[in-house]
């Protein structure tokens, strides 16, 4: 049994698997990066709108709502308050875009790859003296 799950385990599609699991999960949080540190703040200053991260609709208000810092989702939240948090949300559809959108360019350019490589043309057939050659030869071998 362990040595049909090492077979399993070293087929090449289950390497490339992992493979592209391990680097997926690195460009999400690159991606994530990208939009939490250069998109959102971009965006905000352009737009003249708070930091998505904290854009929210207040459902219920905290009991005591003195000492809570009302401008904060977090806040909000850990005060008891019930806050529906749709900034959380646009920073995550942006990520979403950027993700989908590399892709696509990565894919566009594998197809494209594969393409010309199936378009490339075929080795052209030997010069008729060449094949006259090679057929004496064979006959001198016999």
């Amino acid at each position: 049994m362990i040595k049909e799950f090492k077979e399993f385990a070293m087929k090449g599609n289950m390497l490339d698997m992992a493979i592209g699991i391990v680097l997926g999960a690195a460009f999400g949080t690159i991606v994530s990066s990208v939009v939490a540190d250069i998109v959102t703040p971009l965006v905000s200053y352009l737009s003249g709108a708070p930091d998505f991260s904290n854009m929210f609709t207040l459902l219920r208000a905290p009991e005591n709502t003195a000492d809570v810092n009302m401008d904060s989702l977090a806040a909000v939240r850990e005060a008891g308050g019930v806050a529906l948090g749709y900034g959380n949300f646009i920073n995550q559809l942006i990520s979403f875009l950027f993700v989908a959108l590399a892709l696509f360019i990565i894919v566009k350019g594998v197809n494209a790859a594969k393409k010309a490589e199936e378009e490339a043309p075929a080795p052209e057939a030997p010069a008729a003296d060449v094949v006259l050659l090679g057929e004496i030869r064979d006959l001198l071998r016999k």
